[in-house]
């Protein structure tokens, strides 16, 4: 592939931009960090978060998992009453990455799983998001990654051809599900890793 080749990019943007983390809350309400791991494998599982990603109201959500496991009720409430306690500010590495794309004229797209509700409210709180020119939220479309008519309807909105985007995701199964799809995928695991990809492909 020639460094020509990529014109866009196509970020995730919890674990990627956005310093978001269940830990950062669960951390406060148990005791150690093998109780706050226990509840997020057994009780708060990735499928029920994704659940809310996909659309469906957190409190409806947060019900439903209260009636499966009564004995956490006050800690699966947490989700509802303090979700801004997950979210622990901007991962500023990547951030930069960011700004040197914007700086070199990049077009720049989001695509995340987030839930419709929480989003509006955040997205205030991270400026860098006013410089993509799009951003796909999965609760607003009631699609979520790693579902291939998610990655085709962004580009389809944003007129993307796959093969010269670069798509960035913190998670393995949704970066490689974008490749499958046809984007350039790059599962994100730091910063500096990133950057070299980007130097890489001629784009910072």
């Amino acid at each position: 592939m020639t460094v020509s080749s990529i014109d866009s990019v196509l970020f995730d943007l919890g674990g990627v931009l956005v310093n978001w983390n269940p830990r950062h809350l669960y951390r406060k309400l148990f005791a150690n960090e093998a109780a706050v791991e226990r509840f997020l494998a057994e009780v708060m599982t990735s499928t029920w978060v994704v659940a809310m990603d996909a659309g469906e109201p957190m409190a409806q959500a947060v019900a439903r998992l209260v009636a499966a496991h009564p004995a956490f009720a006050t800690e699966i409430r947490a989700y509802l009453d303090r979700w801004p306690e997950m979210y622990d500010g901007a991962l500023d590495g990547t951030v930069a990455l960011l700004a040197r794309l914007r700086e070199r004229g990049v077009p720049l797209w989001g695509l995340t799983n987030w839930s419709h509700e929480t989003f509006p409210v955040m997205r205030p709180h991270y400026p860098f998001l006013d410089w993509f020119r799009g951003i796909v939220v999965s609760g607003e479309e009631r699609l979520v990654k790693p579902d291939p008519a998610i990655f085709r309807l962004t580009a389809e909105r944003f007129a993307l051809a796959p093969p010269r985007t670069l798509y960035i995701d913190d998670s393995a199964r949704n970066a490689a599900a974008a490749a499958d799809f046809g984007f350039r995928a790059h599962h994100f695991r730091s910063a500096p890793l990133l950057a070299a990809e980007l130097e890489a492909l001629g784009l910072v």
